[in-house]
């Protein structure tokens, strides 16, 4: 059985379709999901599904090995980031493989201070005719890593970045846990 971790720092859609998804996979588990905000909904996505749920502070994350040491000896050796803010240190990289999706077509549109809303209204404003989903592989430079799967949509003269934003929700919901299944499959 192949286990994974979730990390969130928010509401938690896309862990809860994830958890959803691999619920009674023959291979694949969701072992945990944590979330570097305390009051982060995501928490109690997890718990209604069944998934252990936990917080974690910046110290835990940077300044000690606690964390890390933890997730090693649940069997985690993969992580996924399913709207999860802070860049990863180099000695999580390091330890395990690390899945992220990106609400844009990387390279376009990423780096830091480039999430949510603020990628949405920039590719409006920019009048983009396509935007999309990029999953990809996790290293030490946000969004820079491998891409594992990029998936296009257009973008309407008349979009606003909240209506965009839910034609790539829908992308990240039919195409996160399938590729994270596909990459466990080939890889792991």
């Amino acid at each position: 059985m192949k286990s994974i971790a979730l990390f969130a720092s928010g509401s938690g859609s896309n862990a809860e379709n994830i958890i959803r998804y691999f619920k009674n996979h023959p291979n694949v588990r969701v072992d945990s999901v944590w979330s570097n905000k305390k009051d982060a909904f995501v928490l109690k996505r997890a718990q209604n599904l069944g998934v252990e749920s936990r917080y974690f502070s910046r110290d835990e994350f940077l300044g000690s090995d606690k964390l890390l040491r933890e997730l090693q000896s649940r069997n985690v050796k993969v992580i996924v980031l399913a709207g999860f803010l802070w860049l990863v240190p180099p000695e999580f990289i390091d330890a395990f493989t690390i899945i992220n999706i990106h609400p844009a077509l990387l390279p376009g549109y990423g780096g830091k201070g480039m999430y949510g809303s603020f990628v949405h209204e920039e590719v409006v404003r920019n009048k983009e005719k396509e935007s999309g989903i990029t999953i990809h592989l996790v290293n030490k430079e946000y969004d820079k890593g491998e891409h594992l799967l990029q998936v296009k949509c257009p973008v309407f003269p008349d979009d606003t970045a909240d209506t965009l934003a839910a034609r790539i929700h829908e992308l990240e919901y039919q195409y996160f846990p399938r590729a994270i299944e596909d990459f466990l499959n080939k890889n792991i």
